[in-house]
C-alpha cells in the first residue's frame, strides 16, 4: 500500500528575469512625484482660460456638426496624424511619469558635473602645455 501511494515529484518552475523584475517593481516604494498642490496651482490659469473659451464658443457649437460625419472624422484622423497630436499627447503622458530628483540630489549632481568639468579641463590644459613644450623642443 505504501508503494501505491508514492508521491509524485513536483518540479518548481524557475523564476525568469522578467518575473523578478515585475516582482521588484511591485515591491519597490513609489517614487516621489510633483506635489499635487503645486501642479494644481500652476494649472489654474490654464483651466480658467479654457473655461472662458468654452463659454464664448458654446453658442457656435452648431458649426461643428459637419465634422461629426464619417468622412470628416476620417479626414480629421489623417489631419491629426499629420499634425502629430498623438505624439504630443504621449509625450505629455511620459513627462507626467518622470520622477524628478529632490533638491539635495540636484545639488549633488550639479556639484559632480562642475567637479568633473574642472578636473577634465585641467587635464586637457596640462596635456596641451606638455605637448606644446615637446613640439617646440623638436621643431627648434
Amino acid at each position: 500500500m505504501a508503494e501505491a501511494k508514492k508521491k509524485r515529484r513536483v518540479v518548481k518552475k524557475s523564476e525568469t528575469v522578467r518575473d523578478r523584475a515585475a516582482k521588484a517593481q511591485v515591491q519597490a516604494p513609489k517614487k516621489r512625484r510633483i506635489h499635487r498642490k503645486a501642479a494644481n496651482a500652476a494649472s489654474k490659469p490654464v483651466r480658467a482660460a479654457g473655461r472662458g473659451i468654452g463659454k464664448v464658443a458654446k453658442p457656435f457649437s452648431f458649426l461643428l456638426w459637419p465634422f461629426k460625419t464619417r468622412p470628416a472624422r476620417s479626414v480629421g484622423r489623417v489631419l491629426a496624424s499629420v499634425l502629430l497630436f498623438r505624439y504630443f499627447r504621449e509625450s505629455w503622458k511620459e513627462l507626467r511619469k518622470v520622477t524628478w530628483p529632490t533638491r539635495r540630489e540636484t545639488y549633488k549632481l550639479t556639484l559632480a558635473v562642475f567637479v568633473f568639468a574642472v578636473s577634465f579641463g585641467l587635464l586637457i590644459a596640462v596635456v596641451d602645455y606638455g605637448l606644446d613644450k615637446v613640439f617646440k623642443q623638436l621643431l627648434t
